[in-house]
């Protein structure tokens, strides 16, 4: 079933709820530091958990203790929910483990 696209207005909403996110064309992302390499790679392990139980997978680069998520609905051309719901969770994540 298709996900709705976000309107620029629900985008732009949402990024105020989700400190650290910032709109590039069709995607969201965010940058954080890590205390190490160790919880960088602990972030990225449980963001895949979180990724895979919601079958929506994010585009991730690992520079050392540097991640930078990219989220997209590749599917749908664009922004939707599910992009900012597991922006949301990515920052929990993130947030738990120091960054």
């Amino acid at each position: 079933m298709a996900t709705p696209l976000l309107t620029d207005a629900e985008i732009t909403a949402s990024l105020l709820k989700l400190p650290g996110w910032a709109r590039d064309g069709d995607t969201i992302v965010r940058t954080a530091k890590l205390p190490d390499f160790a919880a960088a790679i602990a972030v990225v392990d449980r963001v895949a958990e979180d990724a895979e139980a919601a079958d929506h997978h994010p585009d991730i680069d690992i520079r050392y203790a540097t991640l930078t998520f990219r989220l997209s609905t590749h599917s749908e051309g664009g922004l939707t929910a599910k992009d900012t719901d597991l922006a949301g969770q990515i920052s929990d994540r993130i947030a738990a483990a120091g960054g």
